[in-house]
């Protein structure tokens, strides 16, 4: 697979939601902070995972607003851009998409799927980035949740196909050399699985798919399947929202420790914190370990909204827990018994 002058894409992929007002407002000088870190802890190629969907563009907006700032070398960075929301005026007293996720933010975002909306989305995009920089993978953005929308068996089908044109659309910016490669980002593995059945697609990432938490069989065959392929595959949302590390949103909606639907994640979070604590590993060290350890995986996607976990992550990335560690979530059924890269 062909990669920006050459680069292959780096072992850690920087998750740029926070810029965009993920559950808290970051002043511009906190943004540029972490970014500093990104590009000070990176000696070679850094790659940004971004959308339209991020603060309705403010993620982009920044990320643009930076790298002119700073002067970085187009050839020194690599940009992913989701697409599939476009930026509209907020007419609102609050943002219309995704209530309560994006604080503090001054647009609205509409979904815009399908052949024209999606290159609606890529001028957007590269209008708010700046004209020296323009992302070099592309994706449709939560196609998984946009099929999920549907009212109907048929309206699903007219989603789908709209999916299809978007991927047409994609293609098309591709053999004009506008970008280097297509790709599918999404949180249900299945809907990958059957888009990857009709698109030609260079890279995925699983989201919240393969993690310590959850990694079933099925999935993993499709791993294999892809990468027989010689598709990329990249790993993103190993903490499930920041859960697995002890945060209170699971797949970033909060959770209800007293609600009976919810007790089951709660309690094998307890489980897993106190062997972390037996072996003396870290939460984040065992997430981000099992979440590259199917030999397939070339890369995670991580977000931080704090500069000085940019340094932790990339020393966890290098660490790894004992073997006990593994085999004992493995005899405790936190993990699949038959997992066959740990333990």
């Amino acid at each position: 697979m062909f990669y920006p002058e050459g680069h292959e894409i780096p072992r850690i992929i920087y998750g740029t939601s926070s810029l965009g007002h993920l559950y808290t407002a970051l002043p511009d000088s906190e943004k540029f902070k972490i970014l500093d870190a990104i590009f000070q802890s990176t000696r070679n190629t850094v790659m940004l995972d971004t959308a339209g969907k991020y603060g309705a563009g403010l993620s982009l907006q920044k990320i643009g607003e930076y790298l002119a700032e700073k002067k970085i070398s187009s050839n020194r960075v690599i940009i992913s851009n989701k697409l599939g929301w476009l930026r509209v005026p907020l007419v609102t007293k609050e943002p219309t998409f995704e209530p309560g996720i994006w604080v503090n933010i001054n647009f609205d975002a509409v979904q815009r799927i399908g052949y024209k909306g999606i290159l609606d989305c890529w001028d957007q995009g590269c209008d708010l980035l700046g004209q020296a920089y323009r992302p070099q993978f592309l994706s449709v953005h939560d196609p998984d949740e946009f099929l999920e929308a549907a009212g109907s068996e048929k309206e699903r089908k007219r989603r789908f196909h709209a999916i299809l044109e978007a991927y047409q659309a994609l293609h098309e910016l591709k053999s004009k050399e506008k970008t280097h490669a297509v790709g599918i980002g999404a949180k249900n593995w299945k809907v990958i699985r059957e888009i990857a059945s009709e698109v030609n697609l260079d890279w995925v990432m699983f989201a919240v798919s393969f993690t310590v938490y959850t990694h079933p069989s099925e999935l993993l065959a499709l791993i294999d399947q892809l990468a027989g392929e010689q598709t990329v595959i990249i790993n993103s949302a190993v903490f499930h929202g920041g859960f697995l590390t002890g945060g209170r949103f699971f797949n970033y909606q909060e959770l209800n420790p007293e609600q009976v639907s919810n007790q089951s994640v709660f309690e094998w979070r307890m489980r897993f914190f106190a062997n972390c604590r037996q072996y003396n590993v870290s939460p984040a060290a065992a997430c981000i370990e099992f979440g590259l350890s199917h030999p397939a995986i070339q890369s995670l996607a991580l977000n931080t909204s704090k500069p000085e976990r940019v340094g932790i992550n990339r020393k966890l990335i290098e660490s790894s827990a004992p073997p006990e560690f593994w085999q004992r979530m493995k005899e405790e059924a936190l993990i699949d018994r038959n997992y066959p890269f740990l333990g």
